[in-house]
C-alpha cells in the first residue's frame, strides 16, 4: 500500500476543486495530471476555442505566501513548453492557448477559497 503525504493529499483535493470550479465557469476539462518527460500539467481545459493549461496551487493558509507566488518565470516557461507539447501530441494546433493559475486556500474546516488568474505570463 502506498501512503500519500498530507501535502500530496491537499494538492489532489485542490486540483479536484479547481477542475470543478473551471467547469462551473463553462470550461470543458479535457485532462487532469497529464504527464510527459518534460513535466506535468495539472489541468488541460477548453474555454471556447482556447486551450487552457491550468496550474493549481493549494495552501492551507497564507502563512507561506499566496498560492500565486509559487508560479514564477521558470514555472511559466515550463507550462508554455508543456502546452506546446500537449498540442503537438493531441493534434490541435489551430487552438488559441493560454496559461491560467488557480489558487486554492483550504484549511480543511471552512469553505475553500478559489482565485483564478487567466492569461498569466
Amino acid at each position: 500500500m502506498v501512503l500519500m503525504r498530507a501535502k500530496d493529499i491537499l494538492g489532489r483535493e485542490g486540483e479536484a476543486l479547481a477542475a470543478a470550479f473551471l467547469e462551473d465557469q463553462g470550461m470543458q476539462v479535457l485532462e487532469r495530471n497529464w504527464r510527459c518527460s518534460e513535466g506535468e500539467v495539472d489541468i488541460v481545459a477548453l474555454d471556447g476555442k482556447t486551450l487552457v493549461v491550468a496550474e493549481v496551487k493549494t495552501r492551507r493558509s497564507l502563512a507561506y505566501g499566496h498560492p500565486f507566488e509559487a508560479v514564477g518565470p521558470e514555472k511559466l516557461a515550463r507550462l508554455h513548453r508543456l502546452a506546446t507539447r500537449w498540442v503537438r501530441e493531441h493534434g490541435l494546433p489551430s487552438l488559441g492557448r493560454r496559461i491560467d493559475v488557480v489558487g486554492v486556500i483550504h484549511d480543511g474546516a471552512g469553505e475553500p477559497q478559489l482565485e483564478h488568474l487567466q492569461g498569466v505570463g
